[in-house]
């Protein structure tokens, strides 16, 4: 297991017992939800997946399409005719609240119910088949696989939305909702039925932190101005009348569903999701909250964060056939580093390595790995520090090479890694990259049968 995995395994294992919150009945298809289901998924800007828990199981995306259907009318309209009729302050009050601007009519904010109805009349289309079905196909975009809908869930919520239909007529006197009032929450309450699993929305978070393109795919979805705006909104109102007290604790753009779903992005780092169905007072799941809020925590991932300026991380990745060591080697020796060499890689990174940093670094090493038995020279010489989190990742990964038969030697000046538990390290350090390729060539070669002297 990969330590972004076993990361949100651990978090999965320890948070599962949690039974506060309690699952949505206000829709009765909502009501029959397992309250035990539990999964995270987290897709990074390379587009690797990564995923633990209950990741297989459907769910309709609810109010966790709203920053995506915000992005498809401010793409198609522009920002200023989007914000003529919906407005992006927090309102300070629960999702399906009536919080219209006095003299307007305009909604608070593209995120809470009344603002999403808005937003979803606002998608051009020739009639209300064609406006879902430009909705439908933005949200697969951003997913990167056709996402159909939960007719289940459809006239489970049509047959009880009057609320939200109340919220639509109150904006149509207002003036701030222009088209048919039916039509435009029938679009509204299928555009809430879609489908998805924890894995398609972690996609979709992980394209608006990607600037719009989506990284599993390759396509741009918007632009990335675009994407600037749907994550500011999101920081600010994405999370109801909690907002402010999770940006505070976690820092992230973030969106939750009635549903459980929970989705948070990472900017230029990773989109993450999690499907819980108990929710909390404001309508976000428990398990979900306290799971990005220790992840936030452990790799320093708060906006607020002052990162450094980035670098690349992995600045080379080579073998002793093109960087041998210049220690004196007889004939025979020679012989078998010409052959062999390849089996003795190095990999040098530099700068600080936190979450992103981290991903890239491990990716090289399951990418340049030889197969076993191989050493592998881990030149860490450049590296000016190591987040905590980013440290048990590494550690982790170092300590599963070695149990598939590798050997590590890593070359500091300074210690930067701890060794896991009681235990000694299951690499042996040297002060110098020089050291350490050379004792990579001698375990090489007290390896092979051949003859060395």
């Amino acid at each position: 297991m990969d330590p972004v995995t076993a990361s949100l395994a651990e978090l999965h294992d320890r948070l599962s017992s949690l039974a506060d919150g309690e699952v949505a009945d206000y829709i009765p298809q909502l009501a029959s939800a397992d309250p035990r289901t539990f999964g995270l998924a987290l897709v990074s800007m390379s587009g690797n997946c990564y995923h633990a828990g209950d990741t297989d199981d459907l769910f309709s995306i609810q109010s966790v399409s709203k920053p995506f259907v915000y992005a498809l009318a401010v793409s198609a309209l522009g920002p200023t005719e989007v914000a003529r009729r919906v407005g992006a302050e927090p309102s300070g009050e629960a999702f399906n609240a009536i919080s219209l601007e006095p003299g307007t009519g305009r909604p608070a904010n593209p995120m809470v119910n009344a603002g999403a109805i808005v937003t979803t009349s606002l998608v051009p289309a020739a009639d209300a088949r064609d406006r879902f079905e430009r909705i439908r196909a933005c949200l697969s975009a951003f997913a990167g696989r056709s996402l159909d809908v939960d007719e289940d869930v459809y006239r489970s919520e049509a047959a009880t939305g009057d609320r939200n239909r109340a919220l639509a007529y109150l904006m149509r006197g207002a003036g701030s909702l222009a088209g048919d009032v039916d039509e435009t929450v029938r679009t509204y309450f299928r555009q809430c039925s879609i489908q998805v699993r924890v894995a398609d929305l972690a996609v979709m978070a992980a394209t608006l932190a990607n600037g719009g393109v989506n990284p599993v795919t390759g396509d741009r979805v918007i632009e990335e101005p675009v994407a600037v705006r749907a994550l500011a909104v999101m920081a600010t109102c994405g999370m109801y009348d909690g907002a402010g007290e999770w940006l505070l604790r976690v820092g992230l753009p973030a969106k939750s569903g009635v549903s459980g779903g929970l989705i948070a992005c990472s900017p230029a780092r990773f989109g993450i999701a999690v499907h819980s169905p108990p929710l909390d007072r404001a309508g976000n799941p428990v398990r979900g909250v306290l799971a990005l809020t220790e992840l936030s925590e452990r790799f320093a991932l708060h906006l607020m964060h002052q990162p450094g300026r980035h670098i690349a991380t992995v600045t080379e990745v080579t073998t002793t056939l093109d960087h041998p060591s210049y220690r004196a080697r007889t004939p025979a020796q020679r012989a078998v580093l010409d052959r062999e060499g390849h089996r003795v890689v190095v990999i040098r990174a530099q700068g600080a390595l936190e979450f992103t940093e981290t991903e890239h670094l491990l990716h090289a090493l399951r990418q340049s790995a030889p197969s076993p038995p191989g050493w592998i020279v881990l030149d860490l010489d450049r590296v000016t520090r190591i987040a905590l989190g980013s440290a048990a990742m590494l550690g982790a990964a170092l300590a599963d090479l070695v149990a598939a038969g590798h050997e590590i030697a890593i070359a500091a000046r300074e210690p930067l890694l701890d060794p896991i538990g009681d235990g000694p390290a299951p690499w042996t350090a040297f002060a110098g990259r020089e050291e350490a390729v050379a004792w990579g060539e001698d375990r090489l070669l007290a390896t092979t049968s051949e003859p060395t002297g």
